[in-house]
C-alpha cells in the first residue's frame, strides 16, 4: 500500500495566504440472463484524451449505480439483481478464488454496478466494485473479463492537534469538535487505567497531538497519540508515545516515566453511566429495603461486552439468585472480583480458566432481580468489599534507566510538533477563518 507523510507547517499555510465511447463488439447473450431495467441516464460527450480512472475504470464511459449489500444478498444473488446470468457469475466466481472470497461479503456494506451501453439501448454490467473496506476495494470486471482484483488506494498519514472540552460525553464532543470519534476510543483505551470515563464532568477537557491514518478523505486510524494532556475534576494526566521494543509493553508513560498500564483497569465495560454507587445503606430499587449495595451498578444496554479489569482465574460461574447470571474472578492473592446479572457468558469462560486484562467474560443483561439492564460490579480485598471507584492500584513498571534519556528527547519532539500544530491551529482561527479561506 502506497504511504505519504503529511506534516502541516506554519510557512505552508503563509504562502497559501464527456465523447461517445468507442464502438464495443457486443457481448455474446447469456440464456441465463435476466432483463435489466434500463438506464436513462443520458451519456455525455467525452474527450477520450482525458478520461477520468477509478479503481482501473474510465468511468466516464458508464452510468454507475450504488447500492448496499442486504440481508439475503448472496453474490449470485447480487448479480441476478444487476442483470447478470448464472453462467457469467459462476465465471466471477472461479476468477476470485485466488483474490477473495465471495462468501466474505457483507451486509450493509456499499458497492458500485458501472453499466455500458449495447447496441440494444439496454445496460450491461461491465465492472461490480465492492466496497471490502475504508481502505480497498474488490474489483469483478465482465467486460474485460472475467477477471477480479483488488484495488487499495492511497493512504495519507497526517498529524493533529486538537483541543475539546466535555460537556456532555467523551465520545459526543470529540465529533462535536470536528475530530474522528476514533481519536475518544484510543484516549480510553490510554486512560483506562487512570480515569473513569463514566464520571467525566463537565468542564473536564483534553489537549492531544495524534497520528492519523486517512484514505479517501475519512479517518480510518489513529495510529498513535504522540502526546495527550487530560484534565479531569481538576487533576492532569499526562500520556506520551514511547515504544521500549518489548513484546506486549507498554507504549504509553505520564510525565515521570510511569507505566499507563495498572493491574486493573478502571472499569470493565465502556461508555456508560453509573446508575448506583457503593454504599452500605442504599434502598434496593425493588424490595423498597435499607440494605448494603457493595459495588456499582453501570447502566448500559443488553449485549454490551462486559470484561475482566484484570489477569486472573475464573472461581465461579453460574446463577446466584438475586445477583443473576454471574462470574467470579481470583486475580491475585488479595483481590477478586464479580461480574453480576449477565444476559450470558463469554466465549469459553468456566471455572479454573485464566483470563487476561480486558477479555470478554460476559454480556450485560438483566437477570436475577434487576429492574433492567445493567452490570452491577463488586471487588474485594482481603475479602473485604471495596468501592471500586475509589481503588487505587500501584502502576506497572517504569521506564528502565538505560531508556529515560531516549524518553526525554521523544517528550520533547511531542511539545515541538504541539507547539507548532498549535501557532498553525491558532493562526487559521484568527486570519485566515474571517477571510473564508
Amino acid at each position: 500500500m502506497k504511504s505519504r507523510y503529511i506534516v502541516w507547517a506554519f510557512a505552508a499555510l503563509l504562502a497559501a495566504f464527456s465523447c461517445t465511447p468507442a464502438q464495443e463488439t457486443p457481448a455474446q447473450e447469456d440464456p441465463t440472463a435476466k432483463p435489466v431495467k434500463k438506464r436513462s441516464r443520458a451519456k455525455a460527450e467525452i474527450d477520450t484524451t482525458a478520461l477520468t480512472y477509478e479503481h482501473g475504470i474510465p468511468v466516464d464511459l458508464y452510468s454507475v449505480d450504488d447500492g448496499v449489500v442486504e440481508d439475503g444478498d448472496y453474490f449470485s444473488v447480487l448479480m441476478e439483481k444487476l442483470g447478470v446470468g448464472q453462467t457469467a457469475a459462476n465465471e466471477l466466481i472461479e476468477a476470485s478464488r485466488k483474490v477473495f472470497n465471495v462468501k466474505d461479503i457483507r451486509v450493509g456494506h456499499h458497492y458500485h454496478a458501472y453499466y455500458a451501453p449495447d447496441t440494444t439501448g439496454d445496460d450491461n454490467l461491465a465492472y461490480f466494485v465492492y466496497d471490502r473496506d475504508r481502505r480497498s476495494v474488490v474489483v469483478f470486471a465482465l467486460e474485460d473479463g472475467p477477471k477480479v482484483y483488488i484495488d487499495e488506494q492511497e493512504t495519507i498519514s497526517r498529524l493533529h492537534y486538537d483541543e475539546v472540552t466535555i460537556n456532555s460525553s467523551l465520545w459526543y464532543d470529540t465529533q462535536k469538535a470536528g475530530c474522528s470519534p476514533l481519536l475518544a476510543i484510543k484516549l480510553s483505551d490510554i486512560y483506562a487505567w487512570t480515569i473513569d470515563f463514566f464520571g467525566l464532568q463537565k468542564g473536564d477537557s483534553y489537549k492531544a497531538v495524534y497520528e492519523t491514518e486517512e484514505c479517501g478523505g475519512q479517518v480510518t486510524e489513529v495510529s498513535k497519540v504522540l502526546y495527550a494532556s487530560f484534565i479531569h475534576a481538576g487533576k492532569e494526566y499526562q500520556a506520551y508515545y514511547f515504544d521500549e521494543g518489548k513484546a506486549g509493553g507498554n507504549k504509553y508513560w505520564n510525565e515521570k516515566g510511569e507505566g499507563s498500564r495498572k493491574a486493573f483497569l478502571k472499569a470493565p465495560l465502556k461508555f456508560s453511566r453509573i446508575s448506583s454507587g457503593f454504599s452500605y445503606a442504599r434502598r434496593h430499587p425493588v424490595t423498597r429495603r435499607v440494605q448494603p449495595h457493595t459495588g456499582v451498578d453501570y447502566a448500559a444496554p443488553k449485549g454490551t461486552p462486559v470484561v475482566s479489569i484484570g489477569d486472573g482465574v475464573v472461581t465461579k460461574v453460574g446463577y446466584a439468585g438475586a445477583g443473576g447470571n454471574t462470574v467470579h474472578i481470583q486475580h491475585t492473592k488479595n483481590y477478586r472480583t464479580a461480574y453480576l446479572h449477565l444476559s450470558r457468558y463469554g466465549k469459553g469462560i468456566r471455572p479454573g480458566v485464566r483470563v487476561s486484562q480486558g477479555q470478554v467474560i460476559g454480556y450485560v443483561g438483566s437477570t436475577g432481580r434487576s429492574t433492567g439492564p445493567h452490570l452491577d460490579f463488586r471487588i474485594w480485598e482481603n475479602d473485604r468489599p471495596i468501592n471500586p471507584l475509589k481503588m487505587i492500584t500501584p502502576p506497572a513498571d517504569p521506564i528502565s534507566k538505560q531508556n529515560m534519556p531516549a524518553f526525554e528527547k521523544a517528550k520533547a519532539h511531542a511539545f515541538e510538533i504541539r507547539d507548532s500544530l498549535q501557532v498553525v491551529s491558532y493562526y487559521r482561527q484568527a486570519v485566515l477563518d474571517p477571510l473564508g479561506e
